[in-house]
């Protein structure tokens, strides 16, 4: 017999996506509306029942690998924290049409916003890159505003792949394990831009969080909403320990090379970062 894939509900998506909005305010990585949250459905979703308002929109990016799917998305403005309360004021869902250019946007009477999230185009284009290249048929995509990353990437001796994650996977042995792909940085850029859409794009394929130089992060995960969370909360973690060392004058020790290595070995993880 075989086995037949049990999709998440729409009503468990909207809900991982609350949890998920308020854990990011919880690690104070989410100011005022600051940050967002989409997800990717590769199945068939009844989302007129709670967004009963349609409209057809076009699309920033073209995205033919989503046709006939769906994406659930923040809307501009709107804070994090308020999803889990009342995730129809706050959420709007997109089917994208077929050719992928435009999509029909649905939206609840109780609508609390104008349009999506301005970062739209990137969480887009991430979807489409990942699910043309993978096939995923899930994909949560989150950025989010921590302050200790952010906070780093203002200094340029931070501002750096290898340095960044030389830094902050120093701190916790857990680190190594739960972001054995590290963080990728990028330069600064301007929000909401096509130029940082392209790079995060490039980033993400090639990392599962990226740190958006003296503006934020944006994380993916194939498994769910909190897992994405996940990944930026041991990254700010990291950064957290290697902001407090600095203010301490950088009398830590840190884990060294060779105790990071000897963790990943014991739990069978592949890392760049490990040698």
């Amino acid at each position: 017999m075989r086995d037949t894939v049990v999709h998440p509900e729409l009503d468990e998506l909207l809900a991982s996506m609350g949890a998920g909005g308020a854990r990011v305010c919880e690690i104070d990585a989410s100011e005022a509306g600051a940050g967002n949250i989409s997800v990717y459905a590769g199945w068939d979703i009844e989302v007129r029942r709670r967004f009963s308002n349609a409209e057809e929109i076009t699309l920033p990016v073209p995205a033919p690998a989503l046709a006939g799917h769906t994406i659930l998305a923040t809307g501009s403005g709107r804070r994090l924290r308020q999803i889990q309360q009342d995730p129809e004021a706050n959420v709007g869902a997109v089917v994208v049409d077929e050719g992928g250019r435009t999509g029909t946007l649905y939206t609840s009477p109780r609508r609390l916003f104008e349009r999506l999230t301005s970062e739209f185009n990137s969480h887009l284009a991430v979807h489409q890159d990942q699910v043309a290249r993978r096939g995923v048929t899930f994909q949560a995509v989150v950025h989010a505003q921590p302050m200790n990353l952010t906070y780093l990437s203002h200094i340029p001796a931070y501002r750096d792949t290898a340095a960044m994650n030389a830094r902050i996977l120093r701190w916790e042995p857990e680190s190594i394990v739960s972001l054995s792909a590290g963080v990728g940085v990028l330069d600064f850029m301007i929000p909401g831009s096509a130029e940082l859409m392209a790079a995060n794009v490039e980033g993400l394929r090639e990392f599962e969080i990226v740190l958006w130089s003296k503006h934020g992060v944006m994380a993916r995960s194939d498994v769910s909403v909190t897992r994405a969370v996940d990944r930026i909360e041991y990254a700010e973690t990291g950064a957290r320990y290697e902001y407090m060392d600095l203010v301490a004058g950088g009398r830590a020790d840190g884990l060294t090379l060779h105790e990071i290595a000897s963790v990943a070995e014991e739990f069978g993880i592949a890392s760049r970062w490990v040698r």
